[in-house]
């Protein structure tokens, strides 16, 4: 089972309690984007297997969004962030990073 912990309300939940809202930090298209920019907005994932950032929802908390960084592979969690972040925090990076060593 997954286990994040929200930053908005700091509870530490399930998966079940959460809606997934796929890919985090998409550079978002304009109605000016050209039809392949918008296509790769629209369609075009990583999909990796590893270091995955992502966007979830506390559905059944405080209703807010936010961001975590997770390796698809294993489920080990590196972090949670709120979702206006532009990247993630430092803190998180030297977690990943670490585990790469």
């Amino acid at each position: 089972m997954l286990l994040l912990t929200c930053p908005n309300c700091g509870l530490s939940v399930e998966e079940t309690e959460l809606a997934p809202g796929g890919e985090a930090h998409l550079v978002r298209r304009g109605p000016e984007a050209s039809d392949a920019d918008f296509e790769e907005y629209l369609f075009l994932r990583e999909n990796v297997k590893g270091v995955h950032f992502e966007r979830w929802r506390h559905a059944y908390g405080c209703g807010k969004w936010f961001l975590a960084a997770r390796d698809t592979a294993t489920l080990e969690v590196f972090g949670t962030y709120p979702a206006q972040s532009k990247s993630p925090p430092p803190e998180i990076m030297a977690r990943i990073e670490a585990r790469r060593k």
